[in-house]
């Protein structure tokens, strides 16, 4: 036992001292010969302890997301995660990898369609830049793929000690949402210029396909392997069963996930009082109907306790922001991209101060108008209790004109 452990320290401790190299400027392909040299069947969490640590030592997760390319370059190829695990059919793990080689085949068919596109007359361009854009458009699904790895799995990933490569692997995440957002720009030009067309592919399209190709690498030798090393049953379960509030990314599984029967019971959310009714100030009203009261109101509503964690959601029939039961006890920091979560961090840090009690905003959603309001929650004695976001689709009261009776309204089901 103690020979492992050694060997652990030992290969955490060059593995630290070569990514700090990276960061200091070092050859990626230098490192990795020396990496290749000295570490064999590498255990994918050591990777993630290695980062999380040098985190916690102060180094920025911008620096580190800087370098994670460069990272999992140097160790391309010394972590497999099909040797270490035999999946089940339909496990969500199965899924994310079969959404990967689709990604992956999808990315190098645009590649190949993109190469000769400069050297084509302008007519025939214009008929491959259309089909280009309808491939672009289907590899966009991948915004599905990094929905779930962020709201179902990183909050595990969180919650087994290593909050620090979740921001970095999201930070990524947004960095190609951005790429392939520009990639549609470019390719999307009426008049076909060769040389704005090959500038503009050299430039965004080629870095977008191959960052993508990059984030499977990262998924398959360290993500989903410590994953799988550290996941019950019941939380795979809870990921499988809350796959669909985000859709599947270019490919559908063909056979229902079936767990063990322990898993299920694991998954399953407890809740309610004792005798099924809470005891209010002003009422006693039964768990279910609560339930149904908060989830019927027109507004999205989550819960953040003094500790900053996400202690509830409602679920309301058209959720403006999808929210899944893994991100309860989450810090609510995690839940935001991290280009936004200072703000967060900011406003709870105002109202635990005392200084403010109200923060609204409203943002522009394709054709909704959605308007955010974040509240300070505080009892009779003034004490902090936590937050209380409140989102709502306004777009419809913006549009009212006149005013309309009760008697006069139309139902949803006569229409």
């Amino acid at each position: 036992m103690s020979e492992l452990i050694d060997n652990s320290r030992q290969r955490k401790a060059l593995l630290r001292d070569l990514i700090l190299r990276l960061h200091a400027g070092e050859s990626p392909d230098a490192l990795r010969a020396e990496l290749e040299e000295h570490i064999h069947d590498t255990p994918p969490g050591e990777v993630i302890e290695v980062e999380q640590e040098l985190i916690s030592q102060g180094i920025p997760v911008s620096e580190i997301l800087e370098h994670c390319d460069a990272h999992s370059h140097v160790l391309k190829n010394n972590l497999d995660l099909r040797r270490r695990h035999e999946l089940e059919p339909g496990h969500p793990c199965e899924l994310l990898l079969a959404e990967n080689r689709a990604l992956v085949e999808l990315a190098g068919e645009i590649e190949n369609d993109l190469a000769p596109l400069t050297q084509l007359d302008d007519r025939v361009a214009k008929s491959a830049l259309l089909s280009i854009r309808g491939k672009l458009n289907r590899l966009m699904d991948v915004d599905k793929h990094y929905k779930r790895k962020e709201y179902l799995l990183f909050p595990f990933l969180e919650k087994y000690g290593f909050p620090g490569p979740s921001e970095v692997m999201w930070g990524k995440h947004d960095q190609i949402r951005e790429q392939l957002d520009g990639s549609l720009a470019i390719l999307a030009m009426d008049a076909v210029n060769p040389e704005e067309l090959e500038a503009g592919v050299e430039l965004v399209v080629a870095p977008a396909l191959r960052a993508i190709r990059d984030m499977v690498d990262k998924e398959e030798q360290i993500l989903l392997p410590v994953l799988l090393d550290k996941l019950t049953e019941g939380e795979w379960l809870q990921v499988h069963l809350q796959t669909m509030d985000y859709g599947y990314c270019l490919v559908e599984p063909n056979v229902e996930w079936a767990p063990a029967r322990d898993a299920a019971r694991e998954a399953k959310p407890n809740g309610g009082a004792a005798d099924g009714i809470v005891q209010l100030a002003t009422g006693r009203i039964p768990v279910e109907a609560l339930e149904k009261i908060l989830d019927t109101l027109p507004v999205d509503i989550t819960f953040v306790d003094h500790e900053d964690k996400v202690r509830y959601f409602s679920q309301g029939r058209e959720r403006i922001f999808t929210r899944s039961r893994a991100i309860l006890g989450r810090s609510v920091k995690h839940c935001h991209p991290p280009a936004s979560a200072h703000i967060v961090e900011k406003i709870l840090e105002d109202f635990r101060s005392g200084c403010e009690s109200r923060a609204p905003f409203w943002i522009q959603m394709g054709p909704r108008m959605i308007h955010i309001e974040y509240f300070a929650l505080r009892n009779d004695a003034g004490e902090y209790l936590g937050t209380l976001e409140v989102s709502q689709n306004v777009t419809p009261y913006r549009e009212l004109e006149g005013e309309q009776r009760i008697l006069e309204y139309r139902s949803e089901t006569n229409g």
